[in-house]
């Protein structure tokens, strides 16, 4: 029905053109010609720039499950301020393998991460590699979320945690360059127990918390032997017992322990135990 009424209200408007002209005479003038409507130009348009990389240095208050988190996004605190992590690298991965974009959560990615993160503790915290070994420390690593690297972003994040107990970190000082060179470093972040470490009542805790043993030395394991084997026990414990013998003082009885590695630790690698001796 509107198109029936537009078309007559068209017709009726031509008619009336005309009888208008036949009557005066007069040439009708033309009027503007209707200018073509312009389109919008279509402007080149740039992606926004990846998140920027955290610093290098800057201190963190996590807790051992934000720690053990992929991602972190909470802002980082004075260093002066309480914290449990720092930040000892900051680098950027490679995602493209055989000319495959991975993607951040993907395992070649991962690998690569924790390798590069690994090696920087000892070089940050100093001291020897059994103090290393002795010790709490341990690293985690930030990668960035999903969304993160699909806008670009390439960077990861080292950080040194120290281990208070199986559930919560340690705080830190506000410096932690060459620590574990310092004299009486494992004091303070070195790796005790509440009980002897064959006990039911026995916990993991750094030194600086109340404890009863305290491993002091690191055991090397033969590289071809076998988990639990024997003659390598053997061997390990009585070089326990002279690390015993030698902290008693001349005393005739004296207590020692030697802690294998735990199979999943055997599992990757790792070939040493450690010795513990009870604390006065």
């Amino acid at each position: 029905m509107r198109r029936v009424r537009l078309a007559a209200l068209v017709a009726g408007c031509l008619t009336l053109a005309v009888v208008a002209y036949g009557c005066s005479g007069s040439t009708p003038t033309a009027g503007p010609s209707p200018q073509p409507s312009r389109q919008p130009t279509p402007t080149a348009t740039t992606a926004p720039p990846p998140p920027p990389a955290p610093a290098a240095g800057s201190c963190h208050r996590l807790s051992l499950e934000h720690a053990t988190s992929p991602t972190d996004s909470r802002r980082a605190v004075p260093c002066r301020s309480p914290h449990t992590t720092v930040t000892l690298r900051v680098g950027h991965f490679d995602p493209v393998r055989d000319g495959h974009l991975l993607g951040v959560d993907s395992r070649t990615v991962q690998d690569q991460i924790s390798g590069r993160c690994s090696s920087r503790l000892l070089r940050v915290l100093g001291g020897s590699r059994d103090d290393r070994r002795l010790s709490r420390f341990t690293v985690v690593w930030f990668s960035p979320t999903v969304a993160q690297a699909q806008a670009g972003a390439t960077w990861f994040r080292c950080d040194a945690v120290a281990l208070a107990g199986n559930d919560r970190l340690a705080q830190l000082p506000s410096r932690v360059q060459d620590l574990l060179g310092r004299a009486h470093a494992l004091d303070r972040f070195g790796t005790c127990g509440t009980a002897a470490p064959d006990s039911a009542h026995f916990q993991r805790v750094i030194c600086s918390h109340r404890h009863r043993w305290r491993a002091v030395s690191v055991v090397g394991l033969p590289a071809g032997a076998h988990f639990h084997a024997r003659s390598a026990a053997a061997s390990a414990n009585a070089r326990c017992k002279q690390v015993a013998a030698n902290a008693s003082g001349g005393a005739l009885k004296y207590t020692w322990a030697f802690e294998w590695p735990t199979q999943d630790q055997w599992r990757s690698g790792q070939r040493y135990g450690f010795c513990w001796l009870p604390t006065r």
